[in-house]
């Protein structure tokens, strides 16, 4: 799925024109900060995809078009971004920013999200420039996503297993380091892409290995925010256990992709540092 965020006066009005434009699943997602009476606005928000909905919510409602909303309790802005992932081709949010999420900023409101373009009205945004964003924005890809995918797989049904890996942010190595904040990843432009894509192949081609699927994000991720999945669908644990660890090794040694470590006292690049 791939997502873009707008925040400030008047985006929410953009989300169905700039759905219109776009070709696949498509969910939309405002902020909805009328909440109970003498309660703080927080992250409530209300879905509406232009398609068949996922499960956004508790309670649903289907008008004539076939447009529908959903509402629900306990699930807060990256839970429902993370239930709607597998279901859709894209997600177009307005209200929210968050740093997975690469933003357009209407004003001057200060957002932690990778702000892509500002402008001081909404009126300022070009259509067909939000649509070119959105189309080329880094996957939202989800662990459940990529398990989906492997389960579909024409070997599935000879598959008796299934192992994962993620990585994650490590805010500390020890009691009394310096707390890592955020990590930020860069990779070297289609040269990652077609290494990851053939260290997949590669690993699927072992006896008793049916699928492989990696994905590594770019851009800050805050402590504690999952970095990398591995996928493995595989006949016997002992295959998929292997080639998962095989996997992740062979990512961190063979796909360009650079980090910059951002903690409580400094900013660094790794690969300098170990120089």
């Amino acid at each position: 799925m791939r997502t873009l965020s707008l925040v400030g006066p008047g985006t929410a009005d953009l989300l169905a024109p700039l759905s219109a434009e776009l070709d696949g699943r498509v969910v939309t997602v405002r902020r909805d900060d009328a909440g109970a009476t003498g309660t703080a606005p927080d992250d409530r928000a209300l879905a509406a995809p232009d398609d068949a909905p996922g499960d956004a919510g508790a309670a649903y409602s289907l008008a004539a078009d076939g447009a529908w909303t959903g509402a629900g309790a306990g699930a807060d802005f990256e839970t429902l971004i993370d239930r709607l992932a597998p279901d859709f081709d894209y997600a177009l949010v307005a209200g929210f920013s968050r740093l997975r999420l690469p933003t357009v900023v209407v004003g001057d409101e200060s957002v932690p999200g990778d702000v892509i373009d500002r402008v001081d009205e909404a009126s300022d945004l070009d259509l067909d420039d939000l649509v070119d964003a959105v189309e080329t924005a880094e996957p939202y890809v989800t662990l459940e996503r990529l398990v989906d995918e492997a389960k579909a797989s024409e070997e599935a049904d000879r598959a008796g297993a299934i192992a994962t890996f993620t990585g994650r942010v490590r805010a500390k190595n020890s009691p009394d380091d310096d707390r890592t904040e955020a990590l930020t990843f860069e990779k070297y432009e289609g040269v990652a892409a077609d290494r990851m894509a053939r260290i997949e192949r590669e690993l699927t081609e072992r006896a008793g290995v049916f699928d492989v699927r990696m994905h590594h994000r770019v851009g800050t991720v805050a402590d504690g925010e999952d970095i990398v999945f591995v996928v493995v669908l595989a006949g016997h644990r002992t295959e998929a256990f292997r080639t998962v660890e095989d996997g992740i090794n062979r990512l961190k040694d063979e796909v360009p992709i650079f980090k910059k470590e951002t903690t409580e006292s400094e900013e660094f690049w790794v690969h300098e540092r170990s120089q």
